[in-house]
């Protein structure tokens, strides 16, 4: 029997981010923004001088990607994730301000996981190489802050229907530690590095 994708709405709640486990898979509507390495430093920094962010981290959830152009009457071009691991050194400062997700590819370090524990946040992925089938599921976008870094600008994208899975709970389960486990690399003395 085929389970159907969990229907979530952004901002996330933390009650639904609670709600998620690990390999759940989710379909994400609503209001989403995008943020890089070069923003995230910037958001950082801001945080760090007491300054006011240019747009909400409460609840919101940040996609780890830098558009291509818009072309045939899009919003934006092919929009694929980034690795993820890039922002790992930032993440932390965010998820303090109350950010409730982030959608990227890739592993997350030891540092990440605990903070997603203990701001009951939760860590998606989605597919790598399908950037222009994904772009399909923005609806709308516009630049709300640092425009000057092109496309790695923060964009607001509204979103119907944007796929992803769980890979970090509000727990600290780790699908790719999961996934490591279950394949018998422990046993076989194997170690799993982040």
């Amino acid at each position: 029997m085929k389970i159907e994708p969990i229907r979530v709405t952004s901002p996330l709640s933390r009650t639904t981010a609670q709600s998620l486990r690990v390999r759940d898979e989710v379909l994400i509507s609503g209001v989403i923004y995008t943020a890089r390495d070069a923003a995230h430093t910037r958001l950082v920094s801001l945080i760090e001088k007491e300054k006011p962010l240019p747009f909400p981290l409460e609840d919101q959830i940040i996609y780890y990607t830098a558009p291509t152009p818009a072309r045939s009457g899009r919003p934006l071009g092919s929009c694929g994730p980034t690795t993820s691991a890039r922002m790992d050194r930032c993440t932390p400062h965010l998820l303090s301000m109350g950010l409730r997700g982030m959608i990227g590819k890739g592993q997350r370090s030891g540092a990440v996981r605990e903070a997603l524990r203990k701001y009951k946040a939760v860590y998606f992925l989605t597919f790598g190489g399908a950037g222009a089938y994904l772009s399909k599921r923005i609806k709308r976008a516009e630049i709300v802050a640092f425009s000057d870094l092109g496309p790695e600008a923060v964009y607001k994208l509204w979103v119907e229907d944007f796929p992803a899975i769980v890979g970090i709970d509000t727990q600290g389960c780790d699908l790719y530690e999961n996934l490591w486990m279950r394949e018998g690399h422990a046993e076989k003395g194997w170690t799993f590095s982040r």
